[in-house]
């Protein structure tokens, strides 16, 4: 049974994103309000956002569609919107058969400013697909967290949807491994007992044998993290490289006396960034540093059995004058950074001695030695 008129401006109009949180396909019809735009959102500190913001505006003419959804649909609706601090007014919008009078879901004044006219194809064709596999993510925390939590959890979220379709795009070669088929795994259960920064994932499952047959049902559990980078600059002038410094909790939390890990540059993946934007932010936000050339290492997982993690590994040529070396990051994430710029054969001794423990730095830096010639004189 239809409800309330509702007045979509905004990615609600997507029709596959509507109908993913709505639950069900929902028809509109066009409608209108004069001296209003649609604009991208801009934060208080000036930065851009991908979705849009309902704005008074004199002369323009903000288009948008009116639903009618049923209760249930209403409530999920409701209550994605309220995850984003939007809730619903009314406004009187024009249709082709004469006014009618709509909910349209809102911010709280002053919680953004518009910016530049927003286009509902351009987004479309850049952020649909994340936004639509994130959206379900969101409406499965729904019932257990709150919409403060979920909203703190949102870009982790769209890191991890991210993660999986760079997983299902762009799969590693099997030449000698078997090819596998969409039957290959049975899934018969499908829980998640954790879900904040990073998840616990368990699932009751079945996989093909090597002989063809199916394994008996066994419970696995995984701990679900979004894909990262890592970069380890070189200069090949000088002959030196750069390392960070800083505490890590998983060293402390398994007893290590020094939780200081010596690292390559490095960082998770945002949702809509590739791997290369990915890189060269964390530089900045790490380093203070702008890279030039990468070169990709490899991408690899770091731990399969039981972890998610995913990385890109890269080496990246540019100037590291001694100058580089101090301590940054940023505040915002608590991150305490200390740079290290050193000769290569410092950084060769450090592999030696065992004082390098992690594993990225040891793939990169022993990738350098096989590389570092023809890096000097290439």
């Amino acid at each position: 049974m239809s409800g309330e008129a509702l007045f979509l401006y905004g990615t609600l109009r997507h029709a596959p994103l509507l109908a993913t949180v709505a639950g069900e396909p929902l028809a509109g019809q066009a409608a209108w309000l004069d001296d209003h735009a649609v604009t991208h959102a801009v934060s208080r500190a000036g930065v851009e956002q991908d979705f849009p913001l309902f704005a008074a505006q004199p002369g323009a003419v903000a288009e948008g569609l009116v639903i009618r959804p049923g209760a249930g649909a209403r409530a999920r609706l409701d209550a994605y919107e309220r995850v984003f601090g939007y809730e619903p007014v009314t406004v009187t919008v024009h249709t082709d058969q004469g006014p009618v009078e709509a909910a349209i879901y809102l911010p709280d004044a002053g919680m953004w400013r518009p910016g530049r006219p927003w286009s509902l194809e351009h987004w479309a064709g850049h952020c649909a697909a994340l936004t639509i596999d994130t959206a379900a993510e969101v409406l499965a925390l729904i019932p257990v967290a709150t919409p403060e939590a979920i909203l703190m959890r949102y870009g982790m979220l769209e890191s991890l949807v991210a993660s999986r379709h760079r997983a299902a795009a762009n799969p590693a070669p099997a030449t000698l491994r078997r090819v596998a088929r969409d039957d290959d795994v049975a899934l018969d259960a499908h829980r998640r007992p954790y879900t904040w920064f990073f998840g616990v994932e368990e699932a009751d499952l079945r996989f093909r044998r090597f002989d063809g047959s199916f394994s008996p049902s066994v419970t696995r559990a995984g701990f679900v993290m979004a894909d990262a980078v890592t970069v380890l600059p070189y200069d090949p002038v000088r002959d030196v490289v750069m390392l960070v410094e800083q505490f890590r909790f998983g060293p402390w939390i398994r007893g290590d006396v020094n939780p200081w890990s010596l690292e390559p540059i490095a960082g998770r993946i945002d949702g809509a960034e590739t791997p290369e934007d990915a890189v060269r932010r964390e530089a900045r936000e790490e380093a203070r540093l702008e890279l030039r050339e990468l070169r990709l290492i490899s991408r690899y997982y770091i731990s399969p059995g039981a972890v998610t993690e995913y990385f890109y590994s890269y080496v990246a040529l540019t100037d590291l004058p001694s100058s580089a070396e101090g301590v940054s990051g940023l505040e915002i994430e608590a991150e305490d950074i200390r740079a290290h710029v050193i000769p290569f054969e410092r950084l060769m001794q450090l592999l030696t001695s065992g004082e390098i423990e992690n594993g990225p730095l040891v793939i990169s830096a022993q990738w350098l030695a096989l590389n570092r010639e023809a890096l000097r004189h290439g």
